[in-house]
């Protein structure tokens, strides 16, 4: 006999929208089941966002020695680096990520995790296995947060012993003397740079024109520019490869170079192939995931919700921390609640950061807006720290100056491109944001730069200068 469990809520999935999601139905007091079969950890923890950024910080403090000989430093092309200690330290801070989040789950679950592999026999009955052998879960709603795993290619399988991912290259002890990097995205940027500041050889090759996924074309030009300087980045065209004895030849166009592995990072596909969807009678779109309500997150009619990842959308932590409590949220409600999405926001950490805020460039129409720019050798600090090369642009409507979306190329973009999308999902018009403070010398002045190209371009004059702000009567 079988084992059945009846329960309120099934969570399939203990990353970051998982336990999201499982606060909310903590806090509700409905009883749940939270079921993954490892390991713990979130994506962002284990092989994602936090190993990634002790990557590029290491990399930084290496490749900065280089910025010693302008202040008269001499003796720095003496030092050395011991990769594998480096490679090392970073597991170390990855561990700590990854054995809090894994933690946290653990707790949060206490008696009601089960480790075991989850599929659907009908929308709200699942057949869970595990060690402890089979057992049945009833709900009478589901979550699915199952997230997602680097996509690999079929064209790759003739050298996929050669391929690694972002799910192995961080547990690897002996980092190789040369890497093609496919995929250009932000991981594939991210990790091309850190790996080429560590002192590996990084040829990158992506079949778009862009990189970081850049649609603005000034930034993206810019970006090329910049960082074409410490890789090989090899675009617009499809990448081929063949296996040699020692490593593997990387061709693209007329372009060819023989490395010693792949990194594949051409974006994440949604983990759902094991859930027995389509059988279960769930909707499916050509990719093979569930069709879902973006504003509540609700498969259909059924009671079942697909937050994170999984749902193959805004596959960002962030994100993924929204979803699942609205997931959530939803899961212990009679009616769905609707919810109206944050402005979008996309940063890759390549120092300086590619950022890119609110409404993309190329979904814009171009008759209607302006863009107010700013140009990191006007900007003292960036001169300072050397960044000339920082570039910001901003998008507002044509008629009134508001805010739409930016793109950037910036030291402290990261930080930029917080202060634009708060003001972008607040409605802010230019004009009343120079009413506010700018410190000097910072970088932020450069978002005061391009808010004043902004409103110069729009119509209408004004009796007082752009900034103040006259006292009450």
């Amino acid at each position: 006999m079988v084992p059945c469990i009846s329960v309120d809520v099934a969570i399939i999935g203990a990353g970051t929208a998982g336990l999201f999601a499982l606060r909310e139905v903590r806090r509700a007091r409905r009883t749940f089941v939270l079921i993954d079969h490892g390991p713990l950890g979130t994506t962002c923890a284990r092989v994602g966002c936090m190993p990634s950024k002790v990557a590029l910080h290491e990399a930084h403090l290496w490749s900065s020695r280089q910025e010693l000989k302008e202040i008269g430093v001499s003796g720095q092309e003496d030092l050395k680096i011991d990769i594998r200690q480096a490679w090392a330290n970073l597991r170390k801070q990855r561990d700590y990520f990854s054995n809090g989040a894994a933690q946290k789950a653990r707790q949060a679950a206490s008696e009601h995790f089960i480790d075991g592999s989850a599929r659907f026999v009908e929308p709200t009955v699942l057949e869970v296995e595990s060690a402890a052998g089979r057992k049945m879960v009833i709900a009478k709603s589901v979550i699915i947060a199952t997230g997602s795993s680097p996509a690999i290619p079929k064209w790759l399988d003739p050298v996929i012993d050669r391929v690694i991912t972002t799910d192995n290259l961080f547990e690897m002890s002996d980092l190789p003397e040369s890497i093609g990097v496919l995929g250009l995205g932000a991981i594939g940027m991210e990790m091309g740079l850190a790996l080429s500041r560590l002192g590996i050889k990084v040829v990158g090759a992506d079949v778009a024109l862009s990189i970081a996924g850049m649609s603005d074309p000034v930034i993206n030009e810019r970006a090329i520019s910049r960082f074409g300087k410490e890789i090989k980045l090899w675009l617009g065209n499809p990448a081929s490869v063949e296996l040699t004895a020692n490593g593997v030849w990387l061709r693209s166009g007329n372009e060819q170079e023989k490395v010693d592995l792949l990194l594949s990072s051409m974006g994440r596909t949604p983990n759902l192939h094991n859930l027995n969807l389509a059988n279960a009678g769930f909707p499916l779109d050509s990719r093979g995931v569930p069709i879902f309500d973006s504003a509540t997150l609700q498969i259909g009619k059924f009671p079942v919700f697909i937050a994170g990842d999984a749902n193959g959308t805004r596959q960002l932590m962030h994100e993924a921390t929204d979803e699942g409590i609205i997931a959530g949220l939803n899961a212990v409600r009679m009616e769905s609640l609707r919810f109206r999405r944050k402005v979008q926001l996309g940063i890759a950490f390549t120092d300086p950061d590619i950022a890119t805020v609110g409404t993309r460039f190329d979904q814009l129409d171009q008759t209607k807006i302006v863009v107010g720019t700013a140009e990191g050798n006007a900007n003292g600090r960036a001169r300072v720290i050397g960044s000339e090369e920082s570039l910001l642009r901003i998008y507002a409507d044509a008629k009134h100056g508001r805010l739409l979306g930016a793109a950037m190329i910036a030291a402290g973009g990261e930080h930029l491109a917080h202060l634009l999308a708060w003001s972008i999902q607040r409605g802010e018009l230019a004009e009343d944001l120079l009413q506010m403070p700018f410190y000097h010398p910072v970088l932020e002045e450069m978002l005061k730069t391009a808010l004043q190209d902004i409103v110069r371009k729009l119509p209408g004059t004004r009796s007082i200068p752009v900034g103040l702000v006259l006292e009450n009567p």
